[in-house]
């Protein structure tokens, strides 16, 4: 006669227990090392942008000291950016990154809250025939000039100011206004 007990549910589920439990748990370590790995490989959201500030108006002009830019070359020559931020600083504004873009530029556009903005406006006079693309998205109302390899039209003559029928403005803080 065999010594073997007789085979039940109970005995079957004690068999597969351990398996079963080691197959769960690489399961769920599988999953999280895949989660992980999504999380630490996703793009990095955009920075929050704080909104303008309600800048005043001396003499019912807007001074190009008073607008903060951001310089991006789109197109093949290299430096675009740097000489046209180089420019724009000899006039008075306030570049705070200058770079590269991915998309591909041939004429200058101008990005901005608003194309009627008046910094939006003073920045287009140093552009001659740039095109303006509204991102209403833009709450600081900083803008971005996209230069391209075609022909920056940049004006050294354009007026570094604009009027203004307002008193204030909004616009960026700019760095001298900073606490903290």
């Amino acid at each position: 006669m065999s010594d073997r007990a007789p085979l039940t549910v109970g005995t079957v589920l004690r068999a597969i227990r351990t398996p079963l439990t080691l197959i769960v748990l690489l399961g769920m370590l599988g999953y999280a090392a895949w989660w992980g790995y999504e999380q630490v490989t996703a793009p990095l959201p955009p920075p929050k942008r704080e909104p303008c500030v309600q800048q005043p108006i001396e003499k019912g002009r807007l001074q190009s000291a008073q607008v903060t830019v951001r310089v991006f070359n789109g197109g093949t020559e290299r430096g675009l950016a740097g000489d046209v931020s180089a420019a724009l600083r000899s006039k008075g504004f306030q570049v705070s990154t200058v770079g590269n873009t991915d998309e591909e530029i041939t004429k200058t556009v101008i990005v901005a809250e608003g194309k009627d903005n008046p910094e939006t406006k003073l920045v287009l006079g140093f552009f001659k025939g740039a095109e303006v693309r509204e991102d209403p998205a833009r709450v600081d109302h900083t803008i971005d000039i996209l230069v391209g390899s075609e022909d920056t039209g940049y004006d050294a003559d354009a007026s570094s100011s604009i009027k203004v029928k307002t008193a204030t403005v909004c616009l960026p803080e700019l760095p001298s206004q900073q606490t903290g």
